[in-house]
């Protein structure tokens, strides 16, 4: 009985870690789904794109980190402080090849990881709401 119980626990223990070691894929969840679960306050969308891109648009309520920036080692702690680890993340760039790369280091950090496949356009044609870029927010120039 007990030569049983060790070893389910050891099958199940390498389940598990073969599972952590699978490389991360992109999520299968719907834009809508991923809507529903920002909403509600269980997941957060990180922006992996670099300054001049976000400057340009960006979803609101996103949390920035560049992916130039998460490659970085020695940020790599600071940068995360900003997250949740409670939360799904969900990583977007231009065309989902980032968002892969920065997901796996979150993955490491111990993060929930799903990366999007649909860019920054895609995001705001399904209806993310569009955040204030820098020229926005410029004060209107008289004439």
């Amino acid at each position: 009985m007990l030569r049983s119980i060790l070893a389910t626990m050891l099958l199940a223990c390498l389940t598990v870690s073969a599972v952590a070691d699978e490389p991360l894929t992109h999520t299968t969840d719907s834009l809508e789904t991923v809507k529903e679960n920002v909403k509600a306050g269980k997941a957060v969308i990180v922006d992996v794109r670099e300054q001049a891109e976000w400057d340009e648009k960006h979803v609101a309520g996103a949390i920035h980190l560049p992916k130039s920036k998460l490659e970085l080692s020695s940020g790599l702690e600071e940068l995360v402080k900003q997250l949740d680890k409670s939360k799904t993340i969900y990583t977007h760039c231009g065309a989902g090849k980032r968002a892969l790369a920065c997901g796996e280091i979150l993955k490491k950090a111990g993060f929930d990881v799903k990366p999007l496949k649909p860019g920054i356009n895609q995001l705001l044609e399904a209806g993310f709401e569009k955040g204030k870029t820098p020229a926005s927010e410029k004060p209107a120039t008289p004439n």
